[in-house]
Order: structure tokens, then sequence, then C-alpha cells
């Protein structure tokens, strides 16, 4: 039988939640429009908007061809000693906050870093610069590389293990291979890992800020900051959302068009066989492919670590600026990661007590409306609304902002979860009695604490990293780890910036 509807208190709890959710967007968005914008489409909006499109698309390019050629050598070794754990280093740029990552890129591809160090070792007498589109498009690879090919990988090693065996009793070559088996599977996945790329990309702002190095690349989301943080030109802010909120807008469209990349579910392929790795050609391909994918995603965290430990701690741990950003980042993170916890279950256990179509999916969208709304421009929104002031309002704004920017990781994690506990205990429950307050605190949060605490930690790491909620409201009176680091940075204090960079990351 199936499980019984839930209860009007569930339904309540995510009417709650959609009405704050929309409620926060909606006031964000009133002095946007009472500001105006009514100025046209400048040179300067151009170029912004180009840019934008140019290096999301350039991004989303190389991130693509490159995650598919690793995930093809990774899923052509099922058996590969420590594939497990190649698995899981594909998720650690995700899970690794934009600014550290930038200063990660920065020691390894900046004037100074690892890359011109080898450059002038070989003799040669330039060096590369890192600033402008050259490092936004390394620093958007590196984060995207190992997310494409986590997708792609996922989706190889679901090929039945029965195709492998027909392919290899027909004599498929390489291309015939290619053609036939493996291109399928990634094409079938290719349109939903592109567009969810080419989001990340168009919506970055943090690298784009710290890596940018001037006006020529600029993309709207650091232009809205410049706007207002340094010219303090609401109108030409408010033009600047809107067509952010366009591009986005269609991005979102055409997502919901096409395919979703399916989840992976562990699907590690210990129990498949493939017969197109035996040569010893292809072995030295694949061994190569992987080797320089860990160079090029590992050796930003190695100089993270390596110049933190250089740096000098003692004078940084007696500087109370520090120990009263750590304080903020914290406070901030567990307040945003609870806000993102109780919205993500209020907004799944509403959904699988709905009984409205439309109700679903309204429920649905406002979890995943920061994406058609970025952070930059609820804090434009807010900004306006508080003219940049200070006090308590900014923290609990951040926190809120930090929330939603979670809430469709953190409610990807836990909706799963949530659906599989019901309908195993729902109707046990209501059997005997145990409704509300009581059935989350016996049966519910036990069952679900792993899930609970993913979810939780999770939204903890996006808002303790995050530098776009905190850019426009930053200052002496409210640090937090990221704002001081860029802070550190921008001022030329990079031994400070690396000691703050690995205690961040």
């Amino acid at each position: 039988m199936a499980a019984p509807r839930g209860t009007t208190g569930e339904r309540m709890g995510g009417a709650l939640a959609l009405g704050f959710i929309l409620g926060f967007v909606v006031l964000a968005l009133a002095p946007l429009f009472r500001f105006g914008g009514t100025g046209g489409l400048d040179a300067q909006t151009l170029a912004a908007v180009k840019f934008t499109i140019l290096q999301a698309s350039l991004s989303t390019l190389l991130s693509v061809f490159f995650g598919a050629v690793v995930a093809l050598s990774v899923a052509r070794r099922p058996h590969l000693r420590g594939r497990v754990w190649l698995l899981r280093f594909m998720a650690a740029p995700m899970g690794l906050p934009a600014l550290a990552g930038a200063f990660g890129i920065l020691a390894v591809w900046g004037r100074e870093g690892l890359f011109n160090s080898l450059l002038s070792f070989l003799g040669a007498d330039g060096k590369a610069n890192v600033y402008g589109m050259a490092g936004i498009l390394i620093a958007h690879t590196f984060f995207n590389i190992p997310l494409a090919a986590r997708l792609f990988t996922a989706a190889l090693d679901r090929v039945p293990p029965s195709y492998w065996k027909l392919a290899a009793n027909l004599g498929f070559g390489r291309l015939s291979l290619l053609r036939r088996v493996e291109g399928p599977a990634v094409i079938a996945v290719l349109p939903g890992v592109a567009g969810l790329i080419f989001m990340l990309c168009a919506t970055s702002f943090t690298l784009v800020l710290t890596l940018g190095g001037g006006p020529a690349a600029t993309t709207l989301e650091v232009a809205i900051y410049q706007a207002l943080k340094f010219d303090f030109e609401p109108a030409r802010a408010v033009l600047l959302v809107a067509v952010q909120i366009l591009l986005t807008g269609l991005v979102l469209l055409l997502l919901a068009l096409l395919r979703s990349p399916e989840e992976d579910r562990d699907q590690q392929g210990t129990h498949r066989r493939r017969f197109d790795g035996q040569s010893v050609a292809v072995t030295l391909w694949d061994g190569a492919v992987i080797a320089l994918f860990v160079i090029f995603c590992g050796a930003p965290f190695a100089a993270i670590l390596l110049d933190g430990l250089r740096a000098d701690f003692p004078h940084l741990l007696a500087d109370p600026l520090f120990w009263r950003a750590v304080s903020t980042s914290i406070l901030l993170g567990v307040a945003a990661a609870l806000s993102a916890l109780i919205l993500s279950w209020l907004i799944a256990a509403a959904q699988l007590a709905a009984g409205s179509r439309l109700y679903r999916g309204a429920l649905g969208a406002a979890g995943s409306l920061i994406l058609l709304t970025p952070p930059i421009v609820l804090s434009t929104g807010w900004f306006l609304w508080l003219r940049g002031g200070t006090g308590f309002a900014p923290y609990g704004l951040v926190a809120v902002i930090n929330a939603l920017m979670a809430l469709p990781f953190s409610l990807r994690v836990l909706q799963p979860a949530v659906r599989s506990h019901f309908e195993r205990t729902r109707r046990l429950s209501q059997s005997l009695g145990l409704t509300g307050w009581l059935r989350l605190r016996i049966v519910d949060v036990p069952a679900l604490s792993r899930p609970l605490l993913m979810a939780f930690f999770f939204a903890f790491a996006l808002s303790l990293g995050d530098l776009g909620a905190v850019a426009l409201f930053g200052g002496e009176d409210f640090v937090t780890l990221p704002w001081l680091i860029y802070a550190r940075l921008g001022s030329y204090r990079t031994t400070d910036a690396a000691a703050l960079t690995l205690i961040l990351a």
C-alpha cells in the first residue's frame, strides 16, 4: 500500500518556507525597481555582458572537453588501485572555498608561482600572466573539470557490463567503441553537465573579482559590485541586475528543457570488466591523463599548504582582527547552515505531503530560486535598503543569503533521504500516534542523522568560504575570513593571506 499523505503541519511548514523565501527575494528586488535603472545598455554594460558569456562559454567548453578525456581514462580502469580515492578527489575542488582556490592558483600560476619558476629554470625569458581571461579560465577549469569528470565517469559506469562484452566480441576498435558505446553515454548527460557548469561560471563572482585584473575582464556580477561599492550608481546597478536576471533566467529555462545528469549512485565499477584497456599504449595514455589531472588539480592544494606553513602564525594569531573574522565567519556559517537545514527539511517534507502538483512545483522552484537571483543580486537589493548600513542587520542578511545559496545543495542531499524515510516509517508512526515534534525527536532525527549532518556541514562550508554576500557589507566593522583574505591580498600582505587561506581551507 502507498504511504498515506502527510499531515497539515507538514504542508503548513512548506508554506512558511515558501513564503519566507519569496518574501525575502521580493523585498530584495523592491528597491531595485524603486531606483529605476532606466538607462540604456551602454558600451560598458554590453562589454560586461559579452565578457560574461565569453568566459562562461570558454570555461564550459574546456571543462567539458578535458573532463570527458579524464572520465574516459578513469572509466576504462574499473579495477584501478585507489580509484575510490580518485573519485573522491574529484569532489575536493568543489569543497574548497573559491577565494582559497584563487590563492592556490596564484601560488601556482602567478608571476612568482611554480609555473613561472619552472619556465625560468628552463631558460624561458617571459613570464605567464595569470590575471585577466587566462586566470579566470584556469580557475574555472580547476573547479569544473573534476565536476565534469565525476559526472561523466558516473554515466560511463552505468553502462551495462554486457555492452563491453558485446563490443569485445564484435572486435570494436577505439573509434568504434567511442562512437557506439562511450559517446552515447557521455552525450546523454552532456547538456545537463554543460548547462550546470555554464551557470556556475556565468554567476562566478569571487574568482573573477580576484583574478580579473581590470575593466576588460569584468563580468556582470563584478560590475554590479563595483557600481555600488565604489561608484554608488544605483540606477546602473539596477540595470545590470536586470540583465543578470534575464541571462540566468534564459539559462535556467534551457536547463529545464534538457535532461539533468543522473545521480552518482556509488557505482564504482568493481563488478565490471573492460576489454579495451589491455594494450600498453592505452595503459600509458590513461596513466598520463590521470597523472596530469591529479597534478593540475592537486598543485593549488599543495601550494596553499606550503605557503600557509611558511607564514608567521604567532603574529597572525595575536591580531584581534583575525579572531573577530574567525568568530564572525563561524557564527554566520552556523546560522546559515541551520537556516538552510530547516528550510530544506520543511520543503522536502511538504513536497511529499502536498496534494497539488502546482504546490510541489512552487516548493521545488523556491529551493532553486537563488540560481535565478544570485547572491550579489540579493545583496544589492538589501544594500540599497540599508544604504550600506552597519549594525546587526548585515549579519542576519548575509546569513540568510548564504542559507539560500546553500539551499539547492542541501536540499539535494536531504530530499532523497527524507522521501525514502517517510515512505518506510510514516504509516507506522501514525498508527503509534507519533506526530509533530514527538515523531521528529524519536523517529526522524535518529534515522536521518547522517544526511542531516551532511546537509548541515555542506551549507556551513559554503557559507564559511563565501565572499559574494559579504562583499558589499564588508569593512572594519564587519569582517569575515574571506573578506580579510581579500583585503590582505589587496594590500600585498601575501604572507598573512597565505596563512589565512590555509586556515580557511
